[in-house]
């Protein structure tokens, strides 16, 4: 998240949370995120079309093979579980917090949070994998694309990790005042779930399926 959405997620007004200024601050941030997650989007957009079109040359070499590291998807279906929880947790968060319930809203943050490093430690590891393996960023274009997706996804993770600490410092005792900051977190969190699941899909499929979809994009 940018540093101009970072100003509006606390939503602290000292006339309370749902005074005309916080309101104003609160469409202000929403707006913000909406032309952030457009931003992303589009830039995953194009990286998928170059993946699908880069993979119909005769060099890529598919890893779903029997022998590549995604014949078994087990680490990734348990990374997508914690992500999962993680997303529920910030869905938790936003509810208690307009609710005002503070330590049910701290709770879902840090269920959150914790279980969002998690996802990331876990795609860490399945990186090590693939250098294990012998499948490098640069030993094969399906290689790159499998590190270059998964690295960006993780990069934009990393960055709602901190728009949630900045969040969880402003909490001050009032989950109120911290909706508009929890609300936009969860949001994103729930977005870039939805991103995964979409990666994932792609990342997993056979080449026939990548052929299926070139020849419906005009990519072949």
């Amino acid at each position: 998240m940018n540093n101009s959405l970072l100003k509006h997620l606390d939503g602290d007004d000292p006339g309370g949370w749902s005074e005309p200024a916080a309101l104003d601050r609160r469409r202000t941030a929403k707006v913000g995120l909406r032309v952030l997650l457009a931003v992303v989007s589009s830039l995953f957009f194009l990286f998928l079309i170059a993946f699908i079109a880069r993979s119909q040359l005769g060099d890529w070499q598919a890893l779903t093979d029997p022998l590549a590291p995604l014949a078994s998807t087990g680490r990734l279906w348990l990374n997508t579980t914690l992500l999962v929880v993680a997303s529920a947790g910030l869905q938790w968060a936003r509810y208690s917090a307009r609710r005002d319930d503070h330590r049910a809203a701290l709770l879902g943050m840090l269920i959150g949070a914790a279980f969002a490093i998690a996802f990331l430690i876990g795609q860490l590891l399945v990186w090590q994998q693939f250098t294990a393996w012998g499948y490098g960023v640069s030993g094969n274009p399906a290689n790159s694309f499998f590190f270059l997706l998964t690295g960006l996804h993780g990069a934009h993770l990393l960055g709602g990790l901190v728009a949630l600490g900045w969040t969880f410092t402003r909490l001050h005792g009032q989950a109120q005042r911290a909706y508009t900051g929890i609300d936009l977190c969860a949001t994103y969190w729930h977005y870039l779930l939805a991103l995964w699941l979409l990666l994932f899909a792609l990342l997993t499929s056979t080449p026939a399926t990548y052929q299926a979809i070139a020849a419906f994009c005009g990519l072949r």
